[in-house]
């Protein structure tokens, strides 16, 4: 596989500009297409995700119920592109995808770094060809630790399997200059809680073809367990049937219902560091 291995300088002016831009789809468009998707959507438009884990939090919670719009990154056909909003994915976009070491399993994560990027962080900080970038919807919950706050670095110790050759191909293959490369056709993806997400850092790049969709909305929100919701067993699943017929109104985040999901494009990052963000230790 190709990569880019030239060194890509911006400036700080410069770090919003992108030569090629997709065309935005602003709120109207983006309830057009959710209130279609609701009415008539089927397995092949719109797909239901429940968060398990907390690896986006806080951004979105375990126990999050997600519609998840399967056209947006669908491939553009000859007459489609013109009718529906067929886009690539952007920096700060939120993704769902078949995890690369496992596609019987489904990650959410941002994007960090598109084909071509330049990636690496130092002390906790993201640095994307060469500039620095100031996150918002980055949390951190657990103290600093240097095997897991640089990158690239080592390889992971607890990494096995198709899980540790990923991370192995990305370290000895796709790093030049101590910054992870992006290859074509695929994408650099991280939690939004860093200290606590399996993502690109310990299994490499998601492929594009692994992409299912962006998550439109949350339709219903409902504090659980990872077990609970994972349904890892029959005594789990009776377990939150019970939960759930005991506590539905209590345990339900009324004032997560309905609520849009969106990225955070390059042109919304502050020009400045943002403080720590720690978050809701039990949001």
């Amino acid at each position: 596989m190709a990569e880019e291995t030239a060194t890509i300088n911006r400036t700080t002016k410069e770090k919003h500009v992108e030569t090629k831009r997709e065309p935005p789809r602003n709120s109207i468009a983006e309830w057009t297409v959710t209130i279609l998707l609701l009415l008539f959507g089927t397995t092949t438009l719109v797909q239901a995700f429940v968060i398990p884990t907390g690896s986006m939090e806080d951004t979105l919670l375990i126990g999050d119920h997600l519609l998840v719009d399967k056209l947006a990154y669908a491939p553009v056909g000859p007459f489609s592109q013109y009718i529906l909003p067929y886009e690539n994915p952007k920096h700060g976009d939120i993704i769902v995808f078949r995890y690369p070491a496992d596609i019987s399993q489904t990650f959410v994560k941002r994007v960090i770094g598109v084909p071509g990027d330049h990636i690496k962080m130092i002390d906790r900080i993201v640095y994307r060809n060469g500039v620095r970038l100031n996150e918002p919807y980055v949390y951190h919950k657990f103290p600093y630790d240097p095997a897991r706050d640089n990158f690239p670095g080592e390889p992971s110790p607890f990494a096995e399997g198709l899980q540790a050759e990923l991370q192995r191909d990305m370290l000895e293959h796709h790093v030049v200059n101590g910054e992870a490369v992006v290859p074509p056709n695929s994408y650099f993806a991280m939690g939004d809680n860093r200290d606590n997400s399996l993502d690109s850092r310990y299994w490499g790049f998601v492929p594009r073809d692994n992409i299912i969709g962006k998550p439109l909305l949350i339709y219903w929100s409902y504090r659980a367990s990872t077990e609970d919701l994972a349904g890892a067993s029959v005594h789990s699943w009776v377990d939150h049937v019970v939960d759930l017929g005991e506590h539905f109104f209590t345990r339900t985040r009324w004032d997560r219902t309905f609520r849009v999901i969106r990225g955070f494009p390059d042109s919304k990052l502050p020009d400045h560091p943002v403080a720590l963000n720690a978050g809701s230790p039990n949001p």
